[in-house]
């Protein structure tokens, strides 16, 4: 445990010392490489800069980096798709991508707010589905919001996450209350 901990000091000394830029960063380059983890960034933010602070830098980072790997994905043509996969298999996947495309918009909230949701497969489907833009950054900002929150919250790993009962309990009340808000935009700035 201590060598854990003394990781974790070393860590955030680091954040620190890079500032806000190396925190920001960190979260937005996990965006483009799903390998990193976006848990551990937002855990060493909060621990960095305190918890709003941290919070609301993990939360812009992520989701300038989800919509600049959106809008990146939705320039490419579908040639370059072609071009990269071939025969049954971009069959499948076309006809994923298009089945994705009729995702309602709380739907779409709900994905971004589950805190282990791949959502750099998210991002790449919904650029490359056609998703309107609106409907997308509305629903990865409200999302992605409650998803920060919940890594800034916790900041454990996951199977200690999985298994503590207030944690579930705080997953539930979350998905709860993004599923209304989601809705109470959808209906206000008429989202389909």
């Amino acid at each position: 445990m201590d060598i854990i901990q003394n990781m974790i000091d070393i860590c955030t000394k680091l954040i620190s010392s890079g500032g806000l830029f190396f925190g920001f960063f960190l979260v937005l380059l996990e965006s483009f490489l799903p390998i990193l983890p976006l848990s551990v960034f937002v855990a060493l933010n909060v621990n960095a800069f305190g918890f709003i602070p941290g919070v609301i830098i993990s939360w812009i980072a992520t989701c300038v980096g989800s919509f600049l790997c959106y809008f990146i994905f939705s320039c490419l043509e579908e040639k370059l798709l072609s071009k990269v996969i071939h025969g049954k298999r971009l069959i499948k996947i076309r006809d994923t991508i298009d089945k994705f495309e009729m995702i309602q918009f709380s739907q779409l909230v709900l994905i971004f707010t589950l805190p282990f949701t791949p959502s750099f497969l998210i991002n790449i489907v919904s650029g490359l589905s056609g998703i309107s833009k609106e409907k997308f950054l509305m629903s990865l900002l409200i999302g992605k919001m409650f998803a920060i929150i919940f890594w800034g919250y916790i900041g454990k790993s996951l199977i200690e996450s999985l298994t503590d009962v207030y944690s579930l309990l705080y997953i539930t009340i979350t998905l709860v209350i993004a599923y209304i808000l989601s809705n109470i935009v959808e209906k206000k700035m008429n989202i389909k």
